[in-house]
């Protein structure tokens, strides 16, 4: 039998369209008191071990096939945060500052959206798991659009991002000075 890994369509890992379901936040208690969290859908959830085989493919310099499979997994599930992440990422490699822009863009984008749901919750610590991958998306969101000329739209984002985590773990905030 072949590598399953590689393979596309509704067979692969249970397969079928798992979209329908939205990334959403949460109220979570933690030591630090009450914090809001994430809750990606479950088409992103079952995924995890995807990302870990892409994250493997562009460490050993696949990032064509890494490429292929994540857009199959977002072909699958749009609401995929790390997916986007990873494909901003692939494209920053590559010096395509634009695509990549596109796609952390698309993933911030999903985050404020869940955010504005839920009434702009705050504070969305990033040293929780589940908003890493928003946050990752927010960092390349910054770079990129500073690479681009458009600190304004850098700063905007910096700003609506201060709130949720003052301590700013990736140093965002720094980009956007530069």
């Amino acid at each position: 039998m072949g590598d399953e890994r590689h393979q596309r369509g509704p067979g692969r890992r249970g397969g079928g369209r798992g979209g329908k379901e939205k990334l959403a936040v949460a109220r979570r208690d933690t030591a630090a008191g009450t914090a809001w969290e994430f809750v990606h859908p479950r088409c992103s959830r079952r995924r995890k071990e995807d990302i870990e085989e892409v994250e493997a493919m562009v460490e050993a310099g696949e990032t064509d096939i890494a490429h292929d499979e994540l857009v199959w997994l977002l072909s699958e599930c749009p609401d995929f945060l790390e997916a986007h992440v990873q494909l901003g990422l692939i494209a920053l490699e590559a010096d395509d500052v634009k695509l990549a822009r596109g796609h952390f863009g698309r993933a911030y984008e999903l985050g404020i959206r869940a955010l504005d749901a839920a009434a702009a919750p705050a504070p969305l610590p990033y040293d929780l798991d589940a908003n890493k991958p928003f946050f990752q998306a927010a960092k390349g969101l910054v770079h990129s659009l500073m690479e681009l000329g458009r600190k304004r739209a850098a700063l905007e984002v910096c700003q609506r991002l201060a709130p949720l985590d003052p301590a700013d773990p990736l140093n965002i905030q720094a980009i956007a000075r530069r």
